[in-house]
């Protein structure tokens, strides 16, 4: 899968394959806000929740045939045997986890060189998938990236615990056919002042839509 072969277009399509077998196994796509990234003119950042492996996979179907983009992952992602070279075909901003300063300045660095260039980056700011959403461990890097880079931040707020995590391997965990799958783009909006109040934003987004769902929200640790 190298990046002259493995382009935008056959990137989206293999994605979309996976969004099929999801509905061909007993998945329901919810989506909404469309209208919100087909009006996107300028590069952005679109700031997610990170629930579960699902959105990784669908969301380049949904989004790469209406927006140059790539993704924040961590560096296993890019070194796994069967989604590795995919994603290092879509010249990623890879991240250890490791070490938080050097992580902020790999992603402020190439995040900013790539909005420079029309790409815009998908970014889930919490350090692991989870079901539950803590609004403490939602970190502010989307934003500070955004500001830095003068552009927009989309916020999305997802609902994909159709597809677990499992105990071991995370991304092989059950499916529950009960629990439809929700993913919701909001509109744009631009960073003033020192990002504080658009932070919130994001995190009132994605809350509000997560409860209106029936999502799992851990206030207790805000």
């Amino acid at each position: 899968a190298l990046a002259g072969l493995y382009d935008k277009k056959v990137w989206a399509e293999s994605s979309y394959r996976i969004f099929k077998l999801i509905e061909d196994i007993g998945g329901r796509f919810h989506l909404r806000g469309l209208e919100n990234l087909r009006s996107c003119r300028k590069p952005l950042v679109f700031i997610s929740n990170h629930m579960s492996t699902l959105e990784t996979f669908v969301f380049p179907c949904i989004i790469a045939p209406l927006v140059k983009v790539t993704f924040v992952v961590k560096d296993s992602l890019v070194k796994h045997p069967l989604f590795g070279p995919i994603m290092r075909s879509r010249d990623p901003i890879v991240v250890k986890r490791e070490n938080p300063r050097e992580d902020f300045q790999t992603v402020m660095a190439k995040g900013k060189e790539l909005l420079d260039r029309g790409t815009s980056i998908i970014i889930f700011p919490q350090s692991t998938r989870s079901a539950e959403f803590v609004p403490e461990e939602f970190n502010s890097l989307g934003i500070k990236l955004a500001k830095s880079a003068g552009v927009q931040v989309m916020p999305v707020a997802v609902k994909t615990d159709f597809w677990g995590n499992g105990k071991y391997l995370k991304d092989l965990g059950a499916i529950n056919r009960s629990k439809p799958i929700h993913i919701v783009f909001g509109k744009p909006f631009s960073i003033q002042g020192s990002g504080k109040e658009e932070h919130k934003q994001v995190l009132d987004f994605i809350i509000s839509h997560l409860q209106q769902w029936g999502g799992l929200v851990n206030q207790g640790k805000q």
